[in-house]
């Protein structure tokens, strides 16, 4: 079922998310069920559980081919439950960022080139990976999310937000994340 995606302002975005304690259930499965979904139907590359009002540490994220993001790299199709993050270097890079929180802007948002993350999947089996490039960028957005915080938060210019349309006139962008 595709589910509302709340928008900046709701206070519901600014809290923080509960740790999921009990994996493989139907309502896990159906929570899941509704975020990819609602993230498909946004052509989104990442959603979070809080972003649909469900104050649950879950993320989903995965780009093949994106029409917002052309010239992303592949990013593995994944659902992290309780994300821990670690960067693997002080090196961070600025580029844009949209959210489906924040429709129809873009901000330049620093993150880390490199990450390692960990979590669960659905079944509570472990998940431990490095992620470079867009991958990172997408997981940081992502778990930021469970954190209470919105790109524009990140940002250290806001000169560089504006709207997708202005700054990028031949994006097809049905929404962001």
């Amino acid at each position: 079922m595709i589910r509302e995606v709340l928008k900046m302002g709701d206070p519901r975005l600014l809290q923080q998310a509960e740790q999921v304690t009990q994996f493989d259930t139907p309502e896990l499965h159906a929570l899941l069920a509704d975020m990819r979904d609602t993230m498909a139907h946004l052509s989104g590359a990442g959603l979070a559980a809080p972003q649909i009002g469900v104050g649950l540490q879950v993320v989903i994220f995965g780009v093949a081919h994106n029409p917002r993001y052309p010239e992303a790299e592949e990013v593995p199709d994944t659902v992290l439950i309780n994300p821990v993050l670690m960067p693997l270097s002080d090196e961070l890079e600025e580029d844009w960022e949209g959210c489906l929180s924040v429709p129809g802007l873009r901000g330049m948002v620093p993150r880390y080139t490199r990450i390692r993350y960990s979590g669960f999947d659905p079944d509570g089996r472990a998940i431990d990976r490095e992620a470079e490039g867009f991958h990172a960028r997408v997981v940081q957005h992502e778990c930021d999310h469970l954190i209470g915080r919105l790109y524009p938060t990140r940002m250290r210019d806001l000169t560089k937000l504006g709207y997708t349309s202005v700054l990028f006139p031949d994006l097809d962008d049905a929404g962001d994340d």
